[in-house]
Formats: C-alpha cells, sequence, structure tokens
C-alpha cells in the first residue's frame, strides 16, 4: 500500500484492517479494526483529519478528503460503495454510501442511512436515522425498508470477513502464472460460499 507522512503525521492502520497495495494513505488518518480499503482508494489527511471505524469498507477508487481543519468521520460498519466522494461529511454508523455518489462538506448522514448509487448529498444537509436519500441534488425519500437494510447488513459483513481473508492469502502474481489453460472456472476455489 502506499503510505505518506505529511507534516510529521503518519496514518495509523489497525493490524485486522486490510489496505490493498494499491491504495493511497496520506498523514491523518486513521483505519479502524476489521476495515477494508480497496484498491485506487485515496484516504488524503493532509491538511484534515479521516477516521474511518470499525467494520467499514471504503471501496475502490473511493476519495475520502475536506477542507482545511475538519475531521471526516466514518462510523463503525460504514459502507462506500466504488468510486464515491466523501467531502468534508460525517457518515453514521450502519450507513451505505452507494456507488459513485457524492456526500459534500458539513453533510450528516444519521445511523443506518441509505444514499443511492450516483446521488449528490448537498452540502450542509443533515439526515436523520434509517433514512433513504436519492437523486441529484439528494433528497430524503422515506425510510430504509426492512430488506433494504438487510442487504447492506450483509454486504458489510462480507466486506469485514474479505478483510479478514485478504491478510491471510492475498498474494500479487507473477503474469505467468495467470496463463489460460482448458481447466477455465471450474479450477477455482469459492471460499465465498461459506459465507452465506
Amino acid at each position: 500500500m502506499a503510505l505518506y507522512s505529511v507534516g510529521g503525521n503518519l496514518p495509523r492502520i489497525h493490524p485486522t484492517a486490510f489496505v490493498h497495495p494499491a491504495a493511497s494513505v496520506i498523514g491523518r488518518v486513521e483505519i479502524g479494526p476489521g476495515c477494508y480499503v480497496g484498491a485506487g482508494a485515496s484516504l488524503r489527511g493532509d491538511w484534515l483529519t479521516i477516521r474511518v471505524g470499525a467494520g467499514s469498507n471504503v471501496q475502490d477508487c473511493c476519495t475520502i478528503h475536506g477542507f482545511p481543519g475538519v475531521t471526516v468521520r466514518l462510523e463503525e460498519e460504514s459502507h462506500l460503495g466504488h468510486g464515491c466522494i466523501i467531502h468534508g461529511a460525517h457518515v453514521g454508523r450502519d450507513v451505505l454510501v452507494g456507488m459513485n455518489a457524492v456526500v459534500q462538506d458539513g453533510a450528516v448522514l444519521g445511523e443506518r442511512c441509505i444514499v443511492g448509487a450516483g446521488c449528490v448529498v448537498p452540502a450542509g444537509l443533515e439526515v436523520p436515522a434509517d433514512r433513504l436519500i436519492v437523486g441529484v441534488p439528494g433528497r430524503v425519500v422515506g425510510e430504509v425498508p426492512p430488506a433494504v437494510r438487510k442487504n447492506k447488513q450483509d454486504g458489510t459483513r462480507w466486506y469485514r470477513e474479505l478483510a479478514a481473508r485478504c491478510l491471510v492469502d492475498f498474494e500479487e502474481v507473477a503474469t505467468e502464472r495467470c496463463e489460460w489453460d482448458e481447466v477455465g472456472l471450474e479450477s477455482w476455489t469459492s471460499w465465498f460460499d461459506e459465507l452465506s
């Protein structure tokens, strides 16, 4: 992983967290127990502080940053979908921010909220717990349905288990080990089947 200090501030990463080697973590960033940070994610704590709570996941190509002096918080069990941006916001416990969504400065997402894919949560918007936010600009359209809540919690659990798995057997492999053969997909192991 690409870890950098700036202004004498070093990232702090819990030993049970997995940060992909192609992620970038800079400065005042704290990544808690059991977290997963995917390839291409950028957590830039150069002039601000970033705190990622236990059991959270920051998926591939997410960006976390903000204005000078703020603290960006992802509370426990936060779930950031591929390519989303959190800029100067507070993400409550057990929240899902959908793929390619943007949560702008000063926004506060209450516990168990879900932000739809592609949504833009406006700066300063404060959303109560258990709400579903969609659209551009983002607006609250109701409470999170129980089935959607369960899907979110399952997904977050899968990422916690993926973090643990990657700490055990994640490795870079040489190109020649990946050559095509006629055995194909049948030769792949499926540890994910054990999660259901």
